[in-house]
């Protein structure tokens, strides 16, 4: 299956558009994870290199998640959380509509 995201918008649905327009607006969810990586490897006393030979990447990626620079991949979350002997938990909830006034 195709990834939205490597589709030419034109091919997309107007709510698929939308969604992806609306990433930059989302940029708390992934500083907030960000923020978690943070808390987590410095509890363990872990630096970004030692934390990136761990997970299988370099000091510079861990460095540009832990700034909020680029979205993580779920496979690479799943391995920090490995290394950091935490869960990875994700969940779906539907959205909630605004009551009208």
């Amino acid at each position: 299956m195709t990834d939205p995201a490597s589709r030419p918008l034109s091919r997309l649905g107007e709510k698929a558009r939308a969604r992806l327009a609306r990433v930059e607006d989302d940029g708390w969810f992934f500083a907030r994870i960000a923020e978690q990586v943070v808390r987590q490897r410095t509890a363990r006393k872990l630096s970004q290199r030692e934390l990136a030979e761990l997970v299988g990447t370099t000091q510079s990626a861990i460095a540009r998640l832990e700034a909020g620079g680029r979205p993580p991949r779920i496979d690479t979350l799943l391995r920090i959380a490995d290394a950091l002997d935490c869960e990875l938990a994700v969940e779906l909830r539907p959205r909630q509509e605004p009551e009208a006034s």
